[in-house]
């Protein structure tokens, strides 16, 4: 796969893009400990369900990250990077941290964005997800990669999971840098400070949340909680797993199904 990169005034990003069809798809990853790029051909098989409706692009966050980087800011880059590309009436899936900086894309650009899928996200960030990332924080701090790594898998993903990925967790991790260390830092960080709870209602687009009973970052509350933040929102609706954690996004086989379904409704 073709790792590509957006030139602008203030910052680089990296992109790739795969698939055929006419409309655009816009797919902004979560929280990692490495950039998505190392995985571009392994998120284009994941979604080539997807590939004759739609040519999808998946955004990393800026090369160069300011120590205050925050979920607005990433939002305002990821949707220059958009615009430089010349790209407009585009659906947008966003998982986990992608989903809160694609919330803010469809509410501070709403002409740009057709559809809105929101994957194991949410309004706020609670006290309780606070202690995940807080935990997750304090494990990079103490450059141990191997400790961050499955603790971090084993909060993502179902037990059964999480136990038949351990080795293979393990041994990503001994590719992780300080520099990845440094970023994971503030991508996490940033999230501590998340509530749009008194805007989300003016998303404008079409919009699907889609969640687990058994989220073990976010915890399911936040994400029920968006019938009551878009509770007189006629083109909303939420969709919950159960049994597939955070990573349901990865893990339930008609995820894709669900999620194309939405978007040529």
């Amino acid at each position: 796969m073709l790792i590509q990169t957006i030139h602008t005034a203030e910052f680089d990003m990296d992109y790739f893009k795969f698939g055929n069809g006419k409309r655009v798809l816009i797919i902004i990853p979560g929280v990692s400990l490495q950039s998505v790029m190392l995985s571009a051909d392994l998120v284009a098989e994941a979604y080539a369900l997807l590939t004759d409706e739609f040519t999808i692009y998946v955004f990393d966050r800026r090369r160069e990250m300011p120590d205050d980087y925050d979920i607005p800011g990433m939002a305002k880059d990821t949707e220059k990077a958009i615009r430089a590309l010349g790209l407009e009436k585009i659906s947008i899936f966003g998982a986990s941290q992608g989903g809160m900086i694609a919330m803010n894309i469809a509410l501070d650009a709403p002409e740009l964005v057709d559809k809105l899928i929101i994957g194991s996200s949410a309004a706020l960030v609670d006290d309780r997800a606070k202690k995940v990332f807080r935990r997750w924080i304090a494990l990079a701090e103490t450059q141990d990669p191997v400790a961050l790594s499955l603790d971090f898998g084993e909060t993502l993903y179902p037990k059964s999971v999480f136990e038949q990925s351990r080795q293979l967790l393990i041994d990503a991790a001994s590719t992780v840098t300080s520099k990845d260390l440094s970023r994971f830092i503030i991508m996490t960080r940033c999230l501590l400070n998340y509530d749009i709870r008194n805007v989300v209602n003016k998303i404008a687009c079409p919009l699907l949340v889609i969640g687990d009973e058994d989220d073990q970052v976010l915890g399911s509350d936040e994400i029920h909680n968006f019938d009551i933040y878009l509770k007189d929102k006629q083109n909303y609706r939420l969709h919950m797993y159960s049994g597939y954690g955070h990573a349901a996004y990865d893990i339930a086989p008609d995820y894709r199904a669900l999620m194309l379904e939405f978007l040529k409704s």
